[in-house]
């Protein structure tokens, strides 16, 4: 059985202006720093035998905040990104609908097979996401391991472990620089403590991320 911490980046401009960051990136803010260094604070008593991120800027820094903490070496893997959301990577819900009526439409619609135009369908995201968190939880069989990665990785694995299909909303919201727990036994997944954020105190937290995504 393998442990999974799965991490979400620190507070970014673009979620502060509800822009759609996909692979495009933007910074954190002095607020995102902040969570990163409560995390690696956090984590400095947990043990874990490494300590991966996606290849992004934005949970790369979130990553090395950690590190600097933990003293774990960052195992960068592109495959633990973001969802490409094409088109739509840097607007805000009402560019998308104002830009691209007929993509919006199709993509508000939950197709699990439609691809927004340069972008990934959910269902190959869903299928990129869980083959390469399994694959990393191989590597590490009856060991804990923290990953850094985004929003939709963290849908992902929720899916995965709790049956709910790619057409349903998420019934949980998406916490920047959360905890959110996993197993992962050599088959089947399952879900432990989600959107963990004692670490950042009452004043500290920040949720985005649309459900409908």
């Amino acid at each position: 059985m393998t442990q999974l911490i799965l991490i979400r980046h620190g507070e970014t401009l673009w979620n502060t202006e509800r822009r759609m960051q996909g692979q495009l990136d933007s910074p954190l803010t002095e607020r995102g720093l902040w969570q990163a260094r409560q995390l690696g604070l956090r984590l400095k008593t947990q043990a874990f035998t490494a300590l991966y991120s996606s290849d992004l800027p934005r949970a790369a820094r979130t990553a090395e905040q950690i590190a600097a903490v933990t003293g774990h070496d960052i195992r960068q893997d592109e495959r633990l990104r973001e969802r490409h959301f094409g088109v739509f990577e840097g607007m805000t819900q009402q560019e998308m609908q104002a830009c691209e009526p007929e993509a919006y439409e199709r993509f508000m619609s939950r197709d699990p097979q439609y691809a927004v135009p340069g972008g990934e369908s959910p269902a190959a995201f869903f299928a990129r996401c869980r083959s390469t968190l399994e694959d990393i939880a191989q590597r590490h069989a009856d060991e804990t391991i923290a990953i850094v990665t985004h929003g939709l990785v963290l849908d992902s694995a929720y899916r995965a472990a709790s049956g709910l299909t790619l057409v349903a909303q998420r019934p949980v919201p998406l916490v920047n620089a959360s905890l959110n727990w996993f197993a992962f036994d050599g088959e089947r997944w399952s879900a432990g403590l989600w959107g963990d954020a004692e670490h950042l105190g009452p004043d500290g937290v920040t949720i985005f991320g649309d459900r409908r995504i």
